[in-house]
């Protein structure tokens, strides 16, 4: 780190302790401080609440619990990154107003096959605040947003890109099978020293050892990993080659169930992967969906309820005959399908966000829903026409556009809070 760095780093570790200063003095000996965050703290009792939420789930998918130490630390480092994220969207003017929200929540009571009312209580039967629990909700929502700010819109997938897939998938001639995968990584920091990177690499040898000599992966990574996934055990779920970040598409077909990889080396640092199980992809047809909308972003001059307002008026003037192609081409803030009439061509399913995807799924051909709420703001969208799948060449591309965009947000996604971790000043307080 060079002389200026130092300092710049020393006067905002003394503006911070300064600005927290009054905050501590709010906090009882009880309720004390873990960690400073930028110009934020984080206190025990936040820290307790979301470790008891973390062995509730551990213990709901029977995960081999870790120790209390290593847990409460890996719990604490997501609340870290989780402020951060919270930090940056306050900075940037992201909101989430409360109508927002309330359709959130009845969306989720709705899934859940009850309503609001009873969802409450089924959230207060098992000990929970619902009001913490809405706010949880909206720091999620939050969360979301940011990354879909900061990342995925970023992310562009090109036709060389997609030819390229095709013909490694063909190549591979193992389209059809999926690989239950579980991942461990042992994280750098940006520009890490050979000190550093010496210590990490001792740390991942150390763990590949014991999971080889029989070790419980799911512990091993609550416990070490700084993967997203950590507190899921490290496991990435059921996916295809293609599908898989692109460090472990040359290793990963090469295993059979139960191996454990030799360790892989990327800029974010060492990772183990681990083959749960394999299986054969099932085939069936798909149901695709041609559909068109009208989207209205939010920020800090457009509210959820200036969006929500405007489409009732839009969707008003749709009900009563005005064309919607041309309504699109005037109002929708997407500009990639406004152009279009706010076409957005054939979609499969899992291409859309999930919030749209229910909308659309809920709707006949011609059908055009009310006003509702994703993360992108807010929608009214028109089912043109549905088919099934019949695997042509244009559903393949449009199939390896998207796993290929997933793919590469996966990994942006784990490079930029990698890097917004190291770029904060974090002071963890735990053992004080």
């Amino acid at each position: 780190m060079s002389r200026t760095r130092q300092l710049l780093a020393a006067l905002l570790a003394a503006l911070t302790l300064f600005t927290t200063a009054v905050q501590a003095e709010r906090i009882s000996d009880v309720d004390r401080i873990v960690a400073i965050v930028d110009n934020n703290v984080i206190t025990y009792s936040e820290l307790a609440k979301q470790l008891q939420t973390i062995k509730d789930q551990l213990r709901a998918s029977n995960t081999q619990m870790p120790s209390e130490s290593a847990l409460l630390r890996r719990v604490l480092e997501r609340a870290i990154i989780n402020r951060l994220q919270l930090q940056l969207a306050e900075q940037t003017g992201l909101r989430v107003d409360d109508e927002t929200l309330n359709t959130t929540m009845s969306r989720l009571a709705k899934q859940n096959k009850l309503s609001l009312r009873e969802f409450r209580d089924a959230i207060e039967s098992e000990g929970f605040s619902y009001a913490s629990f809405r706010e949880d909700i909206r720091e999620e929502i939050i969360i979301n947003r940011l990354q879909q700010k900061q990342v995925s819109n970023r992310v562009s997938v090109t036709q060389q890109e997609i030819d390229h897939h095709l013909a490694n998938e063909e190549s591979r001639g193992d389209e059809n099978r999926e690989y239950l995968i579980s991942h461990i990584l042992i994280g750098l920091p940006e520009g890490a020293v050979p000190e550093q990177i010496q210590a990490q690499r001792a740390k991942a040898d150390e763990l590949l050892t014991k999971l080889r000599d029989g070790a419980d992966f799911a512990e091993m990574a609550v416990s070490h990993s700084d993967g997203q996934q950590a507190l899921k055990g490290g496991s990435l779920g059921w996916r295809r080659t293609s599908q898989m970040p692109s460090l472990f598409t040359e290793v990963v077909p090469n295993m059979a169930s139960g191996d454990v990889a030799d360790l892989i080396r990327s800029p974010s640092g060492f990772h183990i992967i681990k083959v749960m199980e394999t299986r054969g992809a099932e085939q069936k047809l798909v149901t695709q969906t041609h559909a068109r909308h009208i989207l209205i972003k939010t920020d800090e001059i457009t509210s959820g309820d200036d969006a929500r307002t405007r489409l009732e008026q839009i969707h008003g003037r749709v009900v009563d005959g005005d064309d919607f192609a041309e309504l699109a081409r005037a109002h929708s803030d997407d500009t990639g399908s406004a152009v279009n009439g706010g076409d957005l061509g054939w979609s499969s399913p899992d291409t859309m966000v999930a919030q749209f995807e229910q909308a659309m799924d809920r709707l006949a051909p011609g059908e055009i829903s009310k006003p509702f709420a994703s993360p992108f703001g807010w929608h009214i969208v028109q089912v043109l026409e549905r088919r099934e799948h019949d695997n042509t060449d244009e559903f393949k591309r449009n199939r390896a556009r998207q796993t290929i965009r997933k793919r590469k947000i996966e990994e942006e996604r784990e490079i930029w809070i990698r890097r917004l971790r190291d770029e904060a000043y974090v002071k963890i307080m735990l053992d004080e």
